[in-house]
């Protein structure tokens, strides 16, 4: 069952090239995507823009898109600062926010932000526990401001169920849906990102998923959650055709169609699609327009 309070519907666009833009841009990039008639627009953070006023330049360019952010970096904010901002969008723009957030990664965490990263479980309960008890005395908004979590081991996983609206796995094949759907139970919500390749050459195709998968497969959080999925280390160090062909749906529209459905099918109740290109700041406007038909949207 979906979150009650915010309803993203079932398929999403997920992207980082609007970073890449003028903010000009992606404001018409986000009124288009709504008129195409996607549920929810994802943003990601890292050393781009602040992913909570990007949220709010995307959201005034719209009338109904559900903007969330995939994913919000736990450390670039103490829990008072972003449960302020969490309820600030949400006043402004009711029931169409949806703060991810997430733990991040070593390399920008210590490596970038200069903050110690050493138990991101604990810390999270802890930083949960802080935005639960913050004082905000401004106005909140109705529906209620709602949060998921970055999730794809089993504590995480659970610990997004207990207590947030659900969990949004990223850079996970299938099967990752369906055990990620038996830890939180049939009630959170589930959203899952998808990458995919519109090219049916598979060495072309590959080259580009590789080129974006390169840094992803470098990272512990994602190399050990392939790996407790039977993915063995040097077939993820290598990036193999088989990491490769689960992790990226790549060929015919049918064929990225058939790994969505296989993420409905598993349990996830939104599926964010995130195209790729061999340029990284190329906007697939083409691409979302055909899979909106395709989904069935508009």
């Amino acid at each position: 069952m979906q979150n009650p309070f915010i309803d993203i519907g079932s398929y999403g666009i997920w992207t980082a090239a609007l970073d890449l833009q003028p903010s000009a841009v992606a404001r018409e990039c986000a009124a288009e995507i709504e008129q195409l008639g996607f549920g929810a627009l994802w943003i990601p953070e890292a050393v781009q823009r602040d992913v909570l006023a990007h949220s709010l330049i995307l959201l005034e360019a719209t009338e109904s898109l559900k903007v969330a952010t995939g994913i919000a970096n736990r450390y670039a904010r103490d829990a008072m600062t972003t449960n302020a901002a969490m309820q600030t969008i949400n006043e402004a723009h009711p029931g169409r926010f949806l703060l991810g957030l997430g733990v991040s990664h070593g390399h920008l965490v210590a490596g970038i932000r200069k903050h110690e990263y050493s138990k991101p479980y604990t810390e999270m309960v802890a930083y949960l526990d802080a935005m639960d008890k913050a004082l905000f005395l401004a106005p909140t908004g109705e529906p209620p401001a709602q949060m998921v979590l970055a999730a794809l081991g089993p504590r995480m996983l659970k610990l997004a169920a207990d207590r947030t609206a659900g969990a949004h796995p990223y850079f996970v094949p299938p099967e990752h849906t369906a055990i990620a759907r038996e830890v939180m139970g049939p009630e959170p919500l589930l959203a899952v990102e998808q990458m995919v390749v519109f090219d049916t050459d598979p060495s072309t195709a590959r080259a580009t998923a590789r080129s974006h998968m390169e840094i992803y497969l470098g990272l512990p959080n994602y190399a050990n959650n392939l790996m407790r999925l039977g993915y063995t280390e040097e077939e993820i160090s290598n990036a193999d055709d088989r990491v490769v062909d689960a992790v990226v749906a790549w060929g015919t529209m049918d064929d990225v169609l058939a790994r969505i459905q296989a993420h409905r099918d598993a349990g996830a109740d939104h599926v964010c699609i995130q195209v790729l290109d061999a340029d990284m700041a190329h906007l697939p406007r083409k691409e979302w327009t055909e899979l909106a038909a395709a989904l069935g949207l508009g």
